[in-house]
């Protein structure tokens, strides 16, 4: 059996499944090359950066299923996953990720709507006559 490793990520309304296994360093997104999931450069970086960080890159390929959230959510929950499988392959690495923030789970989530109101913060114009 081929050997593995696993790591779940999540921010705002994203969640991301990631599976690293031995090889080139080819990077699927829901049976799609990175270039072809994500557009903008930024979050093909994001995507990236625990791998760079850890010298890992040519080592793995990694195989995602992300699903929810937006282009910028999902790639925030696809670093969480990668660097908490990188972490099943190394415990080492632990201090270069964690300090590069990559360990901690975004809690930023949308605020509700509250009753009574337009939305979470906005408020209906106040008459006073």
């Amino acid at each position: 059996m081929e050997v593995q490793y696993y790591g779940t990520g999540k921010r705002k309304s994203s969640t991301a499944r990631v599976f690293l296994f031995p090889g080139k360093g080819s990077i699927r997104v829901n049976r799609h090359t990175l270039a072809d999931y994500f557009k903008t450069e930024p979050d093909r970086q994001t995507v990236r950066t625990p791998l760079l960080l850890t010298e890992s890159l040519e080592k793995f390929d990694v195989y995602i299923n992300v699903e929810g959230g937006g282009h910028s959510g999902q790639a925030g929950a696809i670093r969480l996953g990668i660097s908490r499988a990188l972490l099943q392959y190394n415990n080492e690495l632990r201090i270069r990720l964690k300090r590069a923030g990559f360990l901690t789970r975004d809690p930023r989530v949308k605020e509700r709507k509250k009753y009574g109101q337009k939305g979470a913060r906005k408020r209906f114009q106040f008459s006073k006559r």
